[in-house]
């Protein structure tokens, strides 16, 4: 695969978990404990941004456990069956945000034409996700957009904060680009 390509690939990509990484980052101190949808939001997004570099997903070993709960088990404030085993801080947090971050790189620069047809594939369930690798990977990028969105709002709406915009990745202060390409 073109160098150009996932270059281009992992500004977009990285960007995006820049911003993921820096809204959780700023967001105040106890901002994640006595705002549970931010929180519930912000671990959702940092284990479906790690499962979905995880190819195959059945290989998915989580930084930070979980427990799948059914509808009436769960807390109202989260937004699907993933629940936190404990409340994890913020590092804790960004800290596997950072790893996922790495992990996006590694996968990224390690795209050949062969690995592209390679598939993301759960199972064999009718609602189970079967796409090529591009395809998830441009499905997680979406994904982590679309969260990283939500939380930006909440603390837009809660503190008339700003939090800045990434325009490639590593361009945020605090967020490392210590890797090379």
């Amino acid at each position: 695969m073109d160098k150009k390509i996932k270059d281009v690939l992992w500004n977009q990509f990285g960007a995006g978990i820049d911003m993921l990484i820096n809204v959780i980052s700023n967001c105040p101190e106890n901002y994640l404990s006595t705002n549970r949808r931010f929180y519930y939001i912000a671990f959702h997004s940092t284990i479906f941004l790690d499962y979905y570099l995880t190819i195959p997903p059945g290989d998915f070993s989580p930084l930070l456990s979980f427990t799948q709960k059914g509808p009436d088990d769960r807390p109202l404030e989260a937004i699907d069956d993933i629940i936190p085993d404990k409340i994890y801080s913020k590092e804790e947090i960004v800290d596997y945000l950072k790893q996922s971050r790495e992990k996006c790189r590694q996968v990224v620069y390690a795209l050949t034409e062969e690995s592209l047809n390679e598939r993301f594939k759960e199972g064999n369930d009718p609602n189970d996700m079967d796409y090529p690798v591009l395809e998830i990977l441009l499905y997680n990028l979406r994904h982590t957009q679309h969260h990283t969105a939500q939380l930006n709002m909440m603390i837009r709406q809660d503190f008339n904060e700003h939090v800045p915009w990434s325009f490639r990745a590593g361009d945020l202060k605090g967020i490392n680009e210590n890797q090379t390409r």
